[in-house]
């Protein structure tokens, strides 16, 4: 093992529905650890299966596969999976969030995705259309119970969790995918609403935590992603959170005014994330990689090996299960 690489500090994507030699030589790169999909990289349960493991081929020591496949208007992969209700709808029908969790992440695991990015923990405020019905609630005790619930599912199908997008993303109406929100609150605000979920799920042992393209003033003049106040004065001493932390895509604009792209990786990584994100531009992906200084760090390996899966049943197995199809159909039926 000691001969193998360690799983890096970058996670990328890959274009199409197959591998490029070029994308097989940026995964092995050894600031590589992670491969994000999309709908674009999905066309059937066998062709994403077999993707995987070129991807897994492709490099010599581990690597991590993830997907968004929270439900709603999010979720990657449709054509031969379930589709699954916005989180908001399990409001109508607590009973279903863990059961939901369940099988999403059974649905994954037995294709060769390790996690999905889910739960989402932000807080509805009426005023993000971008989260909107992403949120399992407008109100914080709810929104934690009910993600909770669906955390519980996923570790019990043997996915780890990452929680979205800290401190919170509910409160401003711009999209950080297109501009940089600035929430006006102060932390006391924060606080008392928006970190509940948080707090409550990282109580729980949530393994992951994604933070906000989103500046808040009155804590930082920084984007919570870029920001040491947050993700280690608030996020790890104050919440006592010891997971991984993901940069959300530094591709986004609501990273842009804090530097190229080297440079938004330098201060991410500064700030506190194990992990960064580098999603649609290739050119900047093969930036950050050659950037950022190759080191074993072995917290954060440690951390990251966390997110792994732990598959217990191939696809063929899971469509043949009572539960799957119990549950299957209590989801279709719901919708």
């Amino acid at each position: 093992m000691s001969s193998q690489q360690s799983i890096g500090p970058v996670m990328l994507d890959i274009e199409g529905v197959t591998l490029s030699a070029y994308e097989r030589e940026k995964i092995s790169h050894p600031n590589t650890g992670a491969v994000i999909l999309f709908s674009r990289n999905y066309e059937s349960p066998e062709q994403v299966t077999e993707l995987i493991k070129a991807i897994r081929d492709s490099r010599d020591g581990d690597i991590l596969i993830a997907v968004d496949q929270e439900g709603g208007r999010v979720q990657r992969f449709q054509n031969g999976f379930t589709r699954l209700p916005a989180a908001r709808h399990y409001a109508d029908k607590p009973e279903l969030a863990e059961p939901a969790g369940w099988l999403m992440a059974m649905e994954l695991l037995a294709v060769g995705v390790d996690f999905s990015f889910a739960p989402v923990l932000d807080i509805d405020c009426g005023i993000s259309e971008i989260i909107g019905d992403r949120s399992f609630s407008q109100d914080s005790r709810l929104a934690a119970q009910y993600a909770g619930d669906f955390r519980k599912g996923m570790r019990k199908a043997g996915m780890a969790a990452t929680g979205k997008h800290f401190p919170g993303h509910g409160a401003v109406a711009l999209d950080s995918h297109l501009a940089l929100p600035i929430d006006e609150r102060d932390l006391a605000t924060i606080r008392a609403k928006d970190l509940l979920p948080f707090r409550q799920l990282i109580a729980e042992g949530l393994e992951a935590v994604m933070p906000a393209h989103v500046v808040y003033p009155a804590v930082d003049d920084l984007p919570a992603g870029f920001s040491h106040t947050w993700i280690q004065q608030i996020l790890r001493d104050e919440l006592h959170f010891n997971g991984v932390v993901f940069s959300d895509d530094l591709s986004m604009e609501g990273a842009a005014s804090v530097g190229d792209f080297p440079e938004r990786a330098r201060l991410a990584q500064q700030a506190g994330c194990d992990m960064i994100l580098v999603c649609n531009n290739p050119q900047a992906a093969d930036q950050v990689l050659e950037n950022l200084p190759i080191n074993n760090d072995p917290t954060r390996n440690a951390r990251l090996n966390n997110m792994r899966g732990k598959s217990t049943m191939n696809r063929e197995q899971l469509l043949a299960s009572p539960q799957w199809r119990q549950v299957s159909a209590q989801i279709k039926q719901f919708l």
